[in-house]
């Protein structure tokens, strides 16, 4: 019977970062050393993983890796894992082939950032409002990007244990005055109003239009980008719908800290975090996060955290292909090696 962690992986080792725009690799060396960051590339500019790889490697002049660990935007459901929004099927047994590598992990994407979070520190984050960090405390991630992920890191017999989720599907229902006001508004998915379908990139719009609609003014953004850029002009609606967004996100962001006590921290990352860091930053993220009565005392000694690491997911990753049995990782279904793939069992 195969262990469901791995006992070490042969250096050096791929840790990879891919989703549905871009992929991002690194390679590490050894158990000391920090990766070595290897060029980026585009999704649409390769037909498949193995060739991302093997172009990225011969462009940094790198050596060849023994085993890789990536971490992809999809479900991890068998030998061929479709990403969610790209045209690649990732092919572990292809990669073990192609790339004569000794194994294969496949990770969720939101599993790789919350293994970076107990490695996190100094300019890596940025703190928002009060609280303090408890050492060996959980940890929660939430990363408004394309959509929502969530994942929570959970700390037990002196290991690090990263619980993925679709935490970004929960509910959000109104709070405030303003959100009662605008909710009526808001466009339903089979009936409901999922975090995610506001929280997020491609939410964004759909917010603004219930902003607009319900303060009568005639808006036509299709894009996020269009959002905050005409809030860094003044407009109205643009403002209002961010300052909205940071609300509702520091409320759910609370919600989970309560859920799983994350006395370590709740840390925001995802690629709308950097265009709107100064509605986080303002008081409407952490108010919303704190307002958890009877327990707005124990809201208050939570920190929360921008994270502004480059790419924590490949740090998350490299620190647990460096010392694996620091983590709890379960790789039962998610390992492939030359030796034979490890299937999920249906």
């Amino acid at each position: 019977m195969t262990s469901s962690r791995p006992r070490g992986f042969r250096f050096p080792v791929l840790v990879g970062d891919v989703g549905g725009t871009n992929a991002r690799f690194a390679l590490v060396m050894d158990a000391i050393q920090p990766a070595i960051p290897l060029p980026s590339v585009a999704t649409a500019d390769f037909p498949d993983i193995t060739a991302a790889i093997r172009a990225s490697i011969a462009e940094a002049k790198a050596p060849q890796p023994r085993s890789a660990v990536i971490a992809v935007a999809g479900p991890v459901t068998g030998d061929r894992i479709p990403l969610t929004n790209a045209h690649w099927v990732v092919e572990p047994l292809k990669m073990i082939d192609v790339l004569q590598l000794e194994d294969v992990v496949i990770l969720n994407d939101f599993e790789a950032q919350a293994l970076a979070l107990p490695g996190l520190a100094g300019s890596d984050v940025e703190q928002i409002g009060s609280g303090s960090a408890l050492a060996g405390a959980s940890k929660f991630v939430l990363g408004p990007g394309t959509g929502l992920g969530a994942a929570a890191m959970i700390h037990a017999a002196d290991t690090w244990i990263p619980v993925p989720g679709e935490g970004g599907h929960v509910e959000l229902g109104p709070v405030t005055d303003a959100d009662f006001e605008i909710w009526p508004h808001v466009e339903r998915v089979e009936g409901r109003v999922g975090a995610e379908q506001l929280l997020s990139g491609t939410g964004l719009p759909m917010l603004a239009r219930a902003v607009a609609t319900a303060r009568k003014m005639d808006r036509n953004f299709s894009r996020g980008a269009e959002i905050t850029r005409a809030a860094s002009e003044g407009d109205p609606v643009a403002v209002e719908t961010l300052q909205m967004f940071a609300r509702c996100l520091g409320r759910v962001a609370g919600d989970f800290a309560l859920t799983v006590l994350a006395r370590g921290g709740v840390y925001i990352t995802g690629g709308v975090t950097s265009y709107i860091a100064d509605y986080l930053k303002d008081g409407g993220f952490r108010a919303a996060f704190e307002a958890k009565s009877p327990h707005a005392g124990l809201m208050a000694s939570i920190p929360t955290f921008l994270i502004r690491h480059s790419n924590p997911a490949l740090e998350g990753l490299a620190a647990f292909a460096r010392t694996p049995a620091l983590f709890a990782v379960g790789t039962a279904g998610r390992q492939w090696t030359r030796a034979g793939a490890l299937t999920v069992p249906h």
